[in-house]
């Protein structure tokens, strides 16, 4: 796999951890990482995506309807 490098300081029980993981089922410290990360990454994402919608809607950005008229449409009335 070819890619750009990043370097990181990790702590020496992060390294074990990952040493060991990467011992027991035969992959690489890296495989993880980039594991790690996209996963990571993934959730960093979507949550400022969440935080930006918030903040648009709070501003009268973006279209929104009340919860009363959500629960008429999805029929939730009682």
């Amino acid at each position: 796999m070819s890619g750009a490098v990043i370097s990181l300081r990790v702590d020496a029980r992060q390294k074990e951890r990952l040493d060991a993981l990467a011992l027991k089922t035969g992959r690489s410290g890296a495989f993880y990482l980039r594991k790690a990360l996209d996963a990571y990454l993934d959730q960093l994402e979507y949550i400022y995506e969440l935080e930006t919608e918030a903040e648009a809607a709070r501003k009268g950005e973006l279209e929104t309807i009340s919860l009363e008229d959500l629960e008429d449409e999805c029929g939730l009335v009682d």
